[in-house]
């Protein structure tokens, strides 16, 4: 049976460039750079890359970048916008849970939720955390984003997305369990074919602990968490309860 992440991702190319939250690139890809010291011979790996909008954006900067993402639909998409700017760019098929690469990389990506923190179980979610480190050569970065939780215990999430709806997806939030800190919500969109959908979703909010722990025991010595607005990531933001999502940059 397709988990909800794949059935929402199978023909929703179009639309999802059309979302709100996939509006901040330049800006995020700024804050990437600056963090790479805009060293362009670094290798970079960008894990849930969807239709290809940070690789597409660092590509056109001069960085080299492989792009992984389990939905061929989004890989379709962005080969398409990759090959109308006349970039070439790797864009793969395969899920984070199982990378064929090792040491291979020099700098990991994970924006806007790439897979993590998605999957069924913590241990699916871990299994994509293991498998970037192994991606990636000894003295390397990492730089994703995830879902704060300390935001639900302060905030609706419900509210949050009130505040954020536009004409794409709709999300309504049922339950966020403490004991799991799990996220159950029903999200109705409408593909590219015009279709409407309704998909129970089932989203994993982590605490900065949890991730500093999950990565230093991947062997990560310094791991940084700060606040993540969107299109302007900052080392200036500490980390808030008004935070929907967190930047993490590890090393």
């Amino acid at each position: 049976m397709k988990q909800w992440y794949e059935k929402l991702f199978e023909n929703y190319g179009e639309q999802y460039d059309n979302e709100v939250f996939t509006q901040g690139t330049i800006g995020e890809c700024d804050f990437i750079e600056k963090e790479l010291n805009y060293n362009k011979s670094l290798k970079i790996l960008d894990v849930g890359c969807g239709t290809g909008r940070h690789s597409i954006e660092l590509s056109k900067r001069g960085y080299q970048i492989t792009g992984i993402d389990l939905s061929e639909a989004q890989l379709k998409k962005a080969r398409e916008k990759a090959e109308a700017s006349q970039l070439k760019i790797d864009f793969l098929k395969y899920d984070a849970r199982n990378l064929p690469f090792k040491n291979e990389f020099d700098v990991a990506i994970m924006l806007c939720e790439g897979g993590f923190p998605l999957m069924e179980t913590d241990e699916m979610n871990f299994e994509i955390l293991k498998n970037v480190s192994k991606a990636l050569k000894d003295s390397s970065k990492f730089i994703f984003t995830t879902l704060n939780g300390l935001f639900p215990l302060f905030n609706s999430i419900n509210d949050f997305h009130g505040e954020n709806q536009n004409e794409g997806a709709q999300y309504k939030s049922e339950t966020f369990d403490l004991m799991t800190f799990r996220d159950k919500n029903v999200t109705t969109f409408t593909d590219d074919d015009g279709n409407e959908f309704q998909l129970e979703c089932n989203e994993r909010y982590y605490v900065p602990t949890e991730i500093t722990w999950m990565l230093k025991s991947l062997g990560f010595n310094k791991v940084e968490i700060f606040g993540a607005k969107l299109g302007a990531f900052s080392r200036e933001d500490a980390l808030s309860t008004e935070d929907f999502e967190m930047l993490v940059i590890a090393e």
